[in-house]
């Protein structure tokens, strides 16, 4: 990457004590700790001491917001310090830290705003069958709401450049965030790319995704997010 380019990592945490201080630890083998932002989503652990101690950029929630406010704070760092790409990555643990340079290499290139990392591009993902049927049912809502295919709606590691950071306004505050970022693409006429990344998947990475129930509200809060046109 160029060295002048001001490259910003992003990692939402809410209660992940468990995870966390591995997952920097990771980032931390390829970028520096000045590079990485995490957002404290008002954890009742101790995720934000562990953070702190690792030396890092943290910002902290006093209440929790959900993912999309968590996502939203990271954004507008970022913006406030001048990032030329900001790229989110979720704090389980299922995100490899070696693959944003696949990631951002679009944006490097001028070949796209913004880029999303699919597990479903690569067949070999190891994403586990439950999850791929989540993430369809995922996908075709967001085509339907929103008018934009993707292959992988759900995914957490993305890639901004600095003027997709500057044009996409995040509204949502939980789970519905990751289709909201899509109304954002064809709204603000960003173009976007699609790059195959790996998951990995343990117990705990697993037992963070939505219910069904979950997944009922972040449907008709979407649908509410279309009909009032923002």
């Amino acid at each position: 990457m160029n060295r002048t380019m001001r490259l910003f990592i992003i990692v939402p945490a809410y209660n992940e004590s468990k995870t966390i201080q591995e997952v920097l630890g990771r980032i931390k083998q390829h970028y520096s700790a000045e590079q990485i932002i995490v957002i404290d989503d008002g954890s009742s652990d101790n995720t934000y001491d562990l953070v702190k101690a690792c030396g890092v950029r943290v910002y902290r929630h006093i209440l929790n917001r959900g993912l999309g406010g968590a996502l939203g704070t990271g954004l507008a760092v970022a913006k406030e310090l001048q990032a030329d790409i900001a790229v989110t990555l979720d704090a389980d643990g299922q995100h490899d830290p070696e693959e944003v340079k696949r990631l951002i290499a679009p944006i490097e290139k001028g070949e796209a705003q913004c880029v999303i990392g699919s597990r479903l591009l690569n067949h070999t993902s190891g994403m586990p069958f439950i999850r791929r049927a989540y993430n369809m049912v995922g996908n075709i809502i967001t085509w339907v709401i929103f008018g934009v295919w993707t292959t992988d709606s759900q995914s957490g590691f993305r890639a901004f450049s600095k003027y997709a950071i500057d044009m996409i306004d995040v509204r949502t505050n939980r789970m519905e965030v990751s289709s909201e970022f899509f109304k954002e693409i064809r709204a603000k006429g960003l173009s976007f790319k699609e790059v195959p990344i790996k998951a990995i998947y343990t117990d705990y990475s697993m037992s963070k995704g939505q219910g069904f129930f979950v997944g009922i509200k972040t449907v008709a809060r979407l649908i509410l997010l279309r009909l009032r046109g923002r």
